[in-house]
């Protein structure tokens, strides 16, 4: 990917697939609205099959696999078609395994001490999560200064009203989110309202972010 997984849309949709059947329409309606990046957290047995599903038959996006926690979740999530890898948190283990993985990788971070420890490692390009719990654009804002080379993804928290503020921060690069595959929506297979919600994530680039 020679694109910087941060510069390829201004939000990520954050995606639990409970049936694996669902996965190709709901990726087909999210690239459609302009969100070609897709991840599918391992938070259902259906995950991988749906990563496997979405990397076959959806050309267009960029499916990647999200709550990375093990080194043998990294093996499982690249066979099955993942083109990046997203975990909450990092150990040595868990980023010795993304960084072998031959894919981009976002660890999260929510504090100085393991964005210095990144940075240390050679990661510049990291997940900031929990990121209105963590301190927010505040946080972000405050860690520009000293730290300019760290970019960030924020994840957890981020909706349509603050997302904007998100994206005008110079080391953010795109934020995740959850609001435009609604769960109500996926169970109805509403592909058309996730469609339009996903059109209306993309906009926030223009409506105040730099998603650089």
């Amino acid at each position: 990917m020679s694109t910087s997984l941060l510069d390829l849309a201004p939000v990520v949709p954050v995606v639990v697939i409970e049936d694996a059947a669902d996965a190709v329409p709901l990726a087909r309606a999210l690239v459609a609205g302009g969100l070609p990046v897709i991840e599918v957290t391992l938070r259902t047995p259906a995950a991988l099959d749906a990563v496997r599903a979405v990397a076959g038959a959806v050309p267009d996006a960029v499916v990647g696999a999200g709550t990375v926690l093990t080194p043998e979740q990294v093996t499982r999530c690249v066979a099955a078609g993942a083109r990046f890898l997203v975990s909450p948190g990092w150990t040595d283990g868990l980023l010795t395994a993304m960084a072998a993985s031959g894919v981009p990788f976002l660890p999260g971070v929510s504090t100085t001490s393991e964005v210095v420890a990144l940075l240390e490692r050679g990661v510049r390009e990291m997940k900031f999560f929990p990121a209105q719990a963590a301190g927010g654009t505040a946080y972000l804002r405050s860690l520009a200064g000293p730290l300019p080379q760290a970019r960030f993804c924020p994840t957890g928290g981020i909706g349509p009203d603050n997302a904007p503020e998100y994206l005008a921060l110079p080391n953010v690069g795109c934020v995740g989110g959850t609001w435009m595959v609604p769960a109500d929506a996926v169970a109805a297979r509403d592909w058309a309202r996730v469609e339009s919600l996903a059109r209306a994530a993309a906009g926030l680039r223009d409506a105040g972010g730099t998603c650089r």
